[in-house]
């Protein structure tokens, strides 16, 4: 059994030196070392082996083994390597070209840019972020602002209805007055979302746009506050310290003493364009005083803390930045308008 061992041995090593493929290879290795392989069929037979011999050929037959393990994982590496070349080489890929169908990079939204840098300078003077539903309870967003059932911003001509009670906001003001039933003062945020009003699309108007909303209350809070904070946060926003504020008296429900808010005209400096309509100033937002009973209703003192609050159109705000005069450009995700920013 010694020498027919030995043959074996030679004949195995012979035939992986042969192998001109991997299958071959592997074919080797299953004649010689399968389950009906010839050296595993030769190994069957110990059983009738003497037990001086046993020790002897068990030795024979285990290097023999190893052996042919060795040189068929050093054959398959070299095949399996040689395979890959001549792939390469049959194929003739050139990885360096750039591929055919190159996805294209987008870029940030003229919205998000300036909602980014709304978000910065306000959290710089240390105010939070807070979110709240788009879909509302009409007491988040009217009766506890103080706004009555007979106005006209309820109105179904005006505002998405759900049911009776259930409402698209018109307004982020429900997230200040979420937060001022939840927390006590000193409270100082900003709401920044979408918001719902049944307007026709045109170039200035559209059903969806966004807002951002701010709301300070704390002891001593003064109308010169809401003046110094405004004024700060535009020569920031538009990096122009020669920017000037206009505040006109208007009437809002739930602010007291309540006013427009106009900006001198950054492109002519107030001189009059045609970008301002020669009035030399631009209409930029609401603002005011929180009035007392909006802030009774939330269960804060007004005789303790006082307050002020503002709100703008991120959308507005962005057509005034990059002097674009279309609305609705903003929404139709042209990619030549919006590769510009």
């Amino acid at each position: 059994m010694k020498e027919q061992i030995v043959q074996l041995k030679e004949k195995a090593l012979a035939a992986i030196e042969n192998a001109g493929d991997v299958k071959s290879l592997e074919d080797v290795k299953v004649a010689y070392m399968g389950k009906k392989g010839e050296l595993t069929a030769v190994l069957k037979q110990m059983g009738g082996l003497s037990p001086e011999e046993r020790p002897i050929i068990g030795a024979l037959a285990n290097e023999v083994r190893e052996l042919f393990e060795t040189e068929y994982n050093t054959k398959i590496k070299a095949l399996t390597h040689a395979e890959i070349l001549a792939k390469m080489e049959s194929k003739k890929i050139d990885i360096t070209l750039p591929p055919l169908n190159r996805r294209k990079m987008g870029s940030r939204h003229p919205l998000n840019i300036v909602l980014d840098e709304i978000k910065e300078i306000f959290t710089s003077m240390g105010y939070t972020m807070v979110y709240g539903p788009e879909v509302e309870e009409t007491k988040y967003v009217f009766d506890l602002l103080n706004t009555a059932e007979s106005h006209p911003a309820r109105d179904e001509q005006d505002t998405f209805y759900i049911n009776d009670k259930t409402i698209l906001r018109t307004q982020t003001s429900s997230v200040q007055i979420r937060t001022m039933l939840k927390n006590k003062p000193p409270i100082a945020i900003i709401s920044p979302g979408r918001v719902y009003r049944r307007d026709e699309v045109d170039a200035t108007h559209s059903p969806i746009f966004h807002q951002c909303e701010g709301l300070v209350v704390d002891k001593g809070i003064t109308f010169a506050d809401l003046k110094g904070t405004l004024e700060i946060f535009f020569k920031r926003l538009y990096d122009d310290d020669n920017i000037k504020l206009r505040f006109r008296p208007h009437n809002f429900p739930y602010t007291e003493p309540s006013a427009e808010v106009d900006l001198s005209c950054f492109k002519c400096g107030g001189r009059g364009c045609s970008f301002c309509k020669n009035e030399g100033w631009i209409e930029m937002l609401g603002c005011g005083m929180v009035h007392p009973q909006v802030l009774l209703n939330c269960g804060i003192d007004p005789e303790e803390y006082t307050g002020f609050a503002f709100g703008m159109g991120i959308d507005r705000i962005t057509m005034m930045r990059y002097e674009i005069d279309d609305l609705r450009l903003m929404y139709e995700n042209d990619m030549r308008f919006l590769k510009q920013f």
